[in-house]
Formats: structure tokens, sequence, C-alpha cells
């Protein structure tokens, strides 16, 4: 029986709490998997399609860069073909069939960002080369990466949209638990 079939897939973290995380990248063009069919259906072999994966997290200092940082870099001219993103600690199904099946030559990682081409990771962002850098510095990472790999037409959404997109900063440690 594989990891993602014994996980207590009860949320970590109040749902309603984690909500403003979530509608931070769902507002910049962010599909959401929760599910293992989820992930088959929206990061499975995409024919030379790109897909950017972001494990989101709880975490006030490194998630709370890369959410922003990601959002800026999707306002560039190049960008992936798909965005796909779980939740770490709330959509545990999703996120561990994506570490299986995905990400599984590298250690678990929350945040973190994968580029996918073809199925394949091209470039992992771990949560390691998050923590401590601005988000400008993690946009500029994401662009390089989007200039070599990436041929879809950005920006994920418009100018004066990307305006109204709120981030959302909290400390992890201030999320209230799920005692549902």
């Amino acid at each position: 029986m594989s990891a993602f079939n014994i996980l207590n897939n009860q949320p970590t973290y109040d749902p309603e709490a984690v909500q403003p995380m979530r509608d931070e990248l769902i507002a910049v063009g962010f599909e959401e998997v929760s599910t293992p069919e989820d992930v088959d259906r929206l990061v499975g072999q995409q024919d030379d399609k790109t897909v950017l994966l972001m494990i989101n997290s709880v975490c006030g200092c490194a998630a709370g860069s890369a959410r922003p940082g990601v959002c800026a870099a999707l306002q560039h001219h190049v960008i992936p073909d798909r965005l796909v993103t779980a939740f770490a600690g709330q959509d545990k199904a999703a996120v561990a069939y994506l570490r299986e099946k995905y990400l599984g030559d590298f250690p678990p990682s929350s945040p973190c960002m994968a580029l996918l081409q073809n199925g394949e990771v091209v470039f992992m962002l771990h949560r390691y080369m998050i923590e401590g850098r601005h988000h400008q510095e993690i946009s500029q990472a994401l662009v390089m990466l989007f200039d070599k790999f990436c041929s879809n037409q950005g920006p994920s959404i418009t100018p004066a949209q990307y305006e109204q997109v709120v981030h959302a900063r909290a400390c992890g440690s201030k999320i209230p638990r799920f005692n549902g």
C-alpha cells in the first residue's frame, strides 16, 4: 500500500485560516489538486508542456516569500503551460502522491516549487533555497527558468488583476490546528 493511501487525511491546520494562502495562488492562475486523481489529471504526461508545481505551506518565512515570488514571476512574458498547487498539511493525499510519483528523487520540502516538462522535474526549488530570500530573488530565479524551459505567453493574469492580489502574510505558528 502506498504512502498516500495510509495517511490521515484530516487537515493539520484550520482550513479557514489557510484559505488566504490558497487564494493568493488561485488568484494568479494556479489550479489546486487535492486527490491523486487530480494530480494525474493536471500533472500527468503533458506532451512537451511545462507544469509549475508549488507545494504550498503555512510557513511564514519561506512560504511568505515563495508565494509573492511566484506570483510576481508569473507576470513575466513567458510562463509555464500549467500552474498546479497542493497544500502541505491540508491536501495530504495529493501531496503524498506528488512526492511519490513526481518528486521521489527529492527529499520532502514545503514550501517548494518544481518545474516539470513531460512529467519530469527539470528544476526543483527546495525550502532551503527559499528561506531567507526576498520574494524578488525568488521571482528572478523563476523568470530565468521560465525563459529557459517555457514557451507559454504570459502574464498569467493582467497587470490590473495582479495589483488586486492579496499576499497572505502570517506566521505559521499562529495558524490554529484543525480540531474537526
